[in-house]
């Protein structure tokens, strides 16, 4: 409800972008449910036809202080798609979009003559909250203190908690990104304080293993050339013997427990793209740190396997004596091609030899021949050709999508697409017990390559690389992450599916999923799905009132 005629507001849902430069069409959207665990996230569009400073955006609700307000930020984009996108999309041109959540200088929010803009409010309800019916109340008001205008949410909490999450997510964690972007030494007292804030805030969007540098991961680099070295293990060559130290893992794994993660994922032992080098590897020798290993090193020739075969049971040893045994994976080679089954193959088996079968080996690949000759046990398949795995009953099958899923309806966030079509992965994963969801970009603030460094405020697409939103999901503030839209519905897609596992724990898979389905014509794939928010929003409706109604049946009298 607007209270001054030339200040227009509009309540609205988390999947609406509110773009500066045309009419918002979207309408009202006042009232939802969410379960006690959550975060929910609505917005509150808002609009003048004169240039306006230091508006006041304040919230009154008994849930005051469970809600923040962000502002919804634009940022450019000049490589919105490639050139043969499906029609899935919100627009193809380049411009000015809304991805950037802002925190609120001094809690005011300011616009633009005739621009619609946006606040995002979150609701966090993973504390002691009480179940029921909240109103949430945000005003806008003038620099005197007059109230421009308001709008009202109610929220229903539903008497039930979400699980705990047991699907495995992991967006790619870049610690060198971090040091380049901040001007600060790797592994400074300096780079160890960003790391932990960003840390925090990655487990607090829902991700829970994080990708661990044992040496300077070999990803998106030209042949030849390095990423700058972020290596947790300390090497010492003497002759043909190593002595490695851990301390620089025992901080980051004391750290990264701490803050909340469950699993490590350790960087790839061989090169992107074939397993045919070693990565770069630093090592102290005759009292001086020299590169050992790197892009000229046959990853099958002796003195590389020498290494692997001092290191690997010495790691096997620290992850024992810090009880980590269920918590690590491994990486060989990311994205191998059947014209890399003979290198990724012997990379496999010394590996696997090594790690006597007893650790999870994943790698994001596509071709089915790798995980059938059991290469692999955990076989990361894009979400383009994961239905050949589907249809074989593949066991362990985790799912990714990068810059390529954009052509057949695939899920997906670049900028230019629908939230819907972020957060419907959500539903796919839950109906095919996907384990895990891979990510290659939390922060890569690097243009494609790597070749240099990028303003991801002001470069969006890797370079015109990568269609904007695809390469980061956070971007860099003073002190700490300034989180997106794209995040923020990404978590919103992982709450769905503890909140389908719940009610599967309720009423059985086969009835959970009828109800996911519901009134469709066809079921769900990872390539056919209603389209356009208001199923989803329907859908989750759906599926709270029943676990509510199922609560509610089950509690004593």
């Amino acid at each position: 409800m607007t209270q001054n005629a030339n200040f227009k507001t509009r309540c609205i849902h988390s999947l609406v972008k509110v773009f500066a430069d045309e009419e918002l069409l979207e309408d009202a959207y006042q009232q939802g449910s969410a379960l006690i665990g959550e975060y929910y996230s609505f917005q509150v569009a808002y609009r003048s036809p004169l240039p306006m400073k230091q508006i006041r955006a304040a919230v009154e609700s008994d849930l005051a202080d469970t809600v923040t307000i962000r502002s919804v930020g634009l940022v450019p984009s000049e490589l919105t798609n490639y050139n043969d996108p499906d029609d899935y999309l919100l627009r193809t041109t380049p411009g000015l979009y809304p991805d950037p959540l802002y925190p609120l200088e001094a809690g005011t929010v300011r616009t633009l003559p005739n621009q619609w803009r946006s606040i995002w409010i979150t609701v966090d309800l993973t504390g002691n909250i009480e179940p029921g019916v909240h109103l949430i109340d945000i005003r806008f008001m003038d620099e005197a203190g007059g109230q421009l205008g308001s709008e009202s949410f109610e929220l229903e909490v539903v008497a039930a908690a979400l699980p705990e999450q047991q699907l495995v997510h992991t967006e790619w964690f870049y610690l060198d990104c971090l040091a380049s972007w901040y001007k600060v030494e790797v592994f400074s007292e300096a780079h160890w304080t960003l790391i932990e804030t960003y840390v925090a805030h990655y487990v607090e969007y829902g991700m829970n293993m994080i990708l661990t540098p044992l040496f300077s991961p070999p990803l998106e680099l030209d042949v030849g050339k390095e990423r700058p070295t972020v290596q947790f293990i300390g090497v010492k060559r003497s002759g043909s013997r190593y002595v490695f130290d851990f301390s620089l893992l025992e901080r980051w794994v004391e750290l990264c427990l701490r803050k909340g993660i469950q699993y490590f994922e350790f960087s790839h032992l061989f090169t992107q793209w074939g397993a045919k080098h070693a990565p770069k590897i630093i090592a102290e020798a005759d009292g001086k740190e020299e590169k050992i290993f790197g892009w000229d090193t046959d990853a099958a020739g002796e003195e590389y396997r020498h290494f692997l075969t001092q290191f690997i049971p010495e790691l096997l040893q620290f992850i024992s004596s810090h009880q980590l045994e269920k918590r690590c994976y491994f990486h060989l080679s990311d994205e191998p091609t059947l014209h890399d089954l003979e290198s990724y193959t012997s990379a496999s088996t010394l590996v696997r030899m090594l790690l006597n079968d007893a650790f999870p080996i994943i790698d994001a690949l596509s071709e089915y021949e790798f995980y059938a000759t059991g290469l692999l046990t955990h076989p990361v398949v894009s979400t383009e050709h994961i239905h050949t795995y589907i249809a074989n009953n593949a066991e362990h099958l985790w799912a990714y999508y990068c810059c390529c899923e954009y052509k057949h309806y695939e899920s997906n966030r670049f900028f230019n697409m629908p939230s819907a079509r972020n957060r419907i992965i959500g539903a796919q994963l839950y109906k095919y017990d996907i384990q895990g969801f891979l990510h290659w970009g939390y922060n890569h603030w690097y243009s494609q390559r790597s070749r240099k460094e990028i303003d991801p405020y002001q470069v969006t697409d890797a370079d015109h690389s990568f269609p904007s939103g695809d390469a980061f999901l956070v971007y860099p503030g003073k002190e700490g992450p300034i989180s997106s839209i794209r995040l923020a519905v990404l978590r919103e897609a992982m709450q769905d599916v503890r909140a389908l596992q719940l009610l599967e724990s309720l009423m059985g898979k086969q009835e959970t999923l009828a109800l996911l389905e519901a009134g469709m014509d066809q079921p769900i794939t990872f390539r056919q799905y209603e389209k356009g928010s208001t199923w989803i929003l329907e859908m989750r409706e759906r599926i709270n009132r029943q676990i509510k109604e199922r609560v509610q049946r089950e509690a004593p009298c």
